[in-house]
Formats: C-alpha cells, sequence, structure tokens
C-alpha cells in the first residue's frame, strides 16, 4: 500500500517536531521519527494494525503516550489525516 500524506498531517507533524526540538534533547527527536517511520512501515504491510478511532472510516495508532496518528484506509492507499496530541479534547 502507497502512504498519502495530507496537509493537516504534514503541518502537525511538523509542529509536532518543532515542540520536540524547541523543549527536549535531539534523541527524543530521532526517536519519535523512528518510532513514527517504524509505525508507517508496519501500516503498509497490515493497514489495520490500528483500532478504528471514534469517527468513522478512521483509525488511530498512538506512537507515544502523547502522540497518536489519525488515518483513514482508501482501496488502493493509506492516507495519514492527522497527528493529534492526546492530552488535548479532539475529535477522533
Amino acid at each position: 500500500m502507497i502512504i498519502i500524506w495530507s496537509d493537516e498531517a504534514r503541518v502537525t507533524y511538523d509542529k509536532i517536531i518543532d515542540e520536540l526540538i524547541e523543549n527536549w534533547k535531539i534523541d527524543v527527536v530521532l526517536d519519535f521519527e523512528e518510532k513514527t517511520n517504524g509505525l508507517l512501515n508496519h501500516l503498509k504491510i497490515h493497514k489495520k494494525l490500528c483500532p478504528p478511532s471514534k469517527r468513522k472510516r478512521l483509525r488511530k495508532c498512538v506512537i507515544h503516550k502523547r502522540v497518536s496518528l489519525i488515518y483513514r484506509i482508501n482501496k488502493s492507499n493509506i492516507e495519514l489525516v492527522t497527528f493529534i496530541a492526546n492530552s488535548t479534547n479532539h475529535k477522533y
């Protein structure tokens, strides 16, 4: 399966990386990037790896106790919808 990044997913991922760089050591940033890339590689093989979210047709993967990925499965690809902070009151 092909992974497609939505504009919102790019923006929210970059925002998380910026916050990590600003507040944490570089090894924390690299660990988050490694976990995210590992998850994306697993999703290419096991598209239903993560459980359904509260929203219909979306799935939610916890990357870290503070960050999750929201995605949807389409016929020929996986669309990354957004990255969210788990501590926020979100709709996912």
